[in-house]
C-alpha cells in the first residue's frame, strides 16, 4: 500500500525526533573534541568496493546488501556499514596527502536486508569514526575512549568491552590451517552458512549465533595462542592504554567480528538487557584495507554504533535523554492590533535566535494559549491594542503563570535575561 512504509523502517517524528537530535548533537560534539572532522559519503557505492572490503563471505555481502542495477547497467548497492566508503574517498580525495593522521566521523543511515527486530531495522542509522594514518596502540585506545564517553554521556552504564586480536597476514595463515584441520571431522555438525565460511573464511566460523556451531568451537583453537610477536605486542599495548584511560575491559578470544578487513585489534560494547543483538557498537583495526584499495601503506582503526541500539538500551533501563534545551516562545495576539504587531516581533524573536511561532488558524486568545501550552511554550507574549497603546507587551511565564508587562521595544532583550536565569 502507498500509504504504508516499507518494512524494516520507521517515520521519525517530533518529539523523538528531538532525542536524535540531541544524540546526533552529542556525537559531533565528542568527535570534534577529539579532534576529527565530518565526512559525507554517498548513499550509494559500485557494488564491488562493499564485494572486496567488507568480505563475499560475510552476512552482509552475501545476504544483506540492497544492491541494483542503475540505467547504465552498473551494479550499485545501498551502503550497509560506513568504513568502505570513507577509505573510498580517502583515496579518491588525496586525504592521505594530508598531515597524518585523518581523522573522521560520520552520521547517517545504513541499510541491510534483515529480519527487523527490536533495535535492528533494514534501514538504521550509525555514528562512526574513522583514525587513518596511525598503527600504534594508543590510536585502538583513543578510538575506544571515544566510543565508551559517547555512551557514558547518554547515561548508559554496566556496559562491557569485549577485545581480541584477530591477528594479521603474517599470522593468521598457520591458524587458519590450524582451524581448519579442527574443524574438518566436524564438518557434519555445522549449519549450512558455516560449511560455506569453512571452505572460504573459517575464520568467520566464529561469528555464527547458532547453538550447534558453538558447541562445535566451544574447544576449538583460539586465535590468541597463533598471534606474531607484532601482534601480541600490539595486544598488550592496547590492553596498557585501556588501563591508563581506566576503561575496564574482558578479554575475549571468540570475537572476530562480521568483516573481512580487521587486523589485529578487534572489540565489540555490549549491553545487557536489550535481546538477542546487544552489541551496541563495535569497531576495531584494519591495516590493510587502504593499501587492498590501490593506495599507500595506511594503518587505520574505526568503531561504529547503532543509534536505535543506543535509543533501546537507554528505553530499557529507564533512561530519558532530554532534546536540545528550548528557548520557545509563542506569540499570541488578542486581536487585529496584536496580530499586526506580533509579526514583526515573531521576526524579531527568530532573528535573536528563539524558537518562536505564532496562530496562524485565528483561533482566540484563549485557544492559543492552549496551543501554545501543548506545543511547549516556555514563555508566551501576548499582544493587544490595549497592550500596545501602553507600548508594552504581557509576557507569560508558561510554568509559573506568573504574567509581567514588558515594554514592546526592549522584550527580546528581557526575554533573553529571562532564559539565561
Amino acid at each position: 500500500m502507498l500509504t504504508t512504509r516499507p518494512r524494516g523502517t520507521e517515520d521519525i517524528i517530533a518529539p523523538e525526533a528531538d532525542v536524535w537530535q540531541a544524540v546526533e548533537e552529542l556525537a559531533r560534539t565528542l568527535s570534534h573534541r577529539y579532534g576529527y572532522e565530518e565526512i559525507r559519503t554517498p548513499l550509494f557505492e559500485h557494488t564491488e568496493l562493499y564485494a572486496r572490503s567488507v568480505g563475499e563471505t560475510s552476512d552482509i555481502v552475501s545476504k544483506e546488501m540492497y544492491t541494483f542495477t542503475d540505467r547504465g547497467g552498473r551494479s550499485l548497492t545501498l551502503r550497509p556499514e560506513g568504513t568502505a566508503g570513507v577509505v573510498r574517498a580517502f583515496l579518491e580525495n588525496r586525504l592521505y596527502a594530508r598531515p597524518l593522521p585523518v581523522k573522521l566521523y560520520y552520521l547517517g543511515p545504513m541499510f541491510r536486508f534483515a529480519r527487523p527486530q527490536a533495535g535492528r531495522l533494514r534501514q538504521f542509522h550509525q555514528f562512526g569514526v574513522e583514525l587513518l594514518g596511525a598503527g600504534e596502540a594508543a590510536a585502538d585506545a583513543e578510538v575506544i575512549s571515544l566510543a565508551m564517553e559517547f555512551y557514558r554521556h547518554l547515561g548508559l552504564e554496566e556496559l562491557t568491552l569485549r577485545l581480541n586480536s584477530v591477528g594479521c597476514p603474517a599470522c593468521r595463515p598457520a591458524y587458519r590451517e590450524v582451524l581448519l584441520a579442527y574443524l574438518e571431522p566436524r564438518q557434519h555438525s555445522l549449519c549450512a552458512d558455516c560449511l560455506a565460511r569453512y571452505a572460504r573464511n573459517p575464520l568467520r566460523v566464529f561469528d555464527c549465533k547458532e547453538e550447534g556451531c558453538r558447541q562445535v568451537l566451544a574447544e576449538a583453537p583460539l586465535v590468541t595462542a597463533y598471534l606474531c610477536p607484532e601482534c601480541s605486542a600490539h595486544l598488550a599495548a592496547v590492553r596498557d592504554a585501556l588501563r591508563l584511560l581506566a576503561i575496564p575491559y574482558e578479554d575475549d578470544p571468540y570475537l572476530v567480528r562480521g568483516l573481512d578487513y580487521y587486523t589485529k585489534t578487534a572489540f565489540e560494547v555490549i549491553v545487557p538487557g536489550i535481546g538477542a543483538q546487544s552489541a551496541i557498537g563495535g569497531g576495531g583495526r584494519y591495516d590493510g584495507l587502504v593499501e587492498a584499495f590501490g593506495g599507500p601503506h595506511t594503518p587505520a582503526v574505526g568503531f561504529a554504533t547503532g543509534l536505535e541500539r543506543v535509543l533501546l538500551a537507554l528505553g530499557v533501563r529507564g533512561k530519558t535523554l532530554a532534546p536540545p534545551a528550548g528557548r520557545k516562545v509563542f506569540v499570541a495576539a488578542a486581536d487585529a492590533a496584536g496580530a499586526a504587531a506580533g509579526v514583526e516581533l515573531l521576526a524579531r524573536l527568530r532573528r535573536a535566535g528563539f524558537t518562536a511561532d505564532r496562530d496562524y488558524l485565528g483561533r482566540s486568545l484563549k485557544a492559543q494559549m492552549k496551543h501554545a501550552d501543548r506545543w511547549g511554550a516556555t514563555i508566551t507574549v501576548i499582544l493587544g491594542e490595549a497592550e500596545l497603546g501602553r507600548g508594552t507587551v504581557t509576557v507569560r511565564h508558561m510554568q509559573s503563570g506568573e504574567q509581567e508587562a514588558v515594554p514592546f521595544a526592549q522584550v527580546v532583550e528581557a526575554l533573553k535575561e529571562h532564559l539565561a536565569r
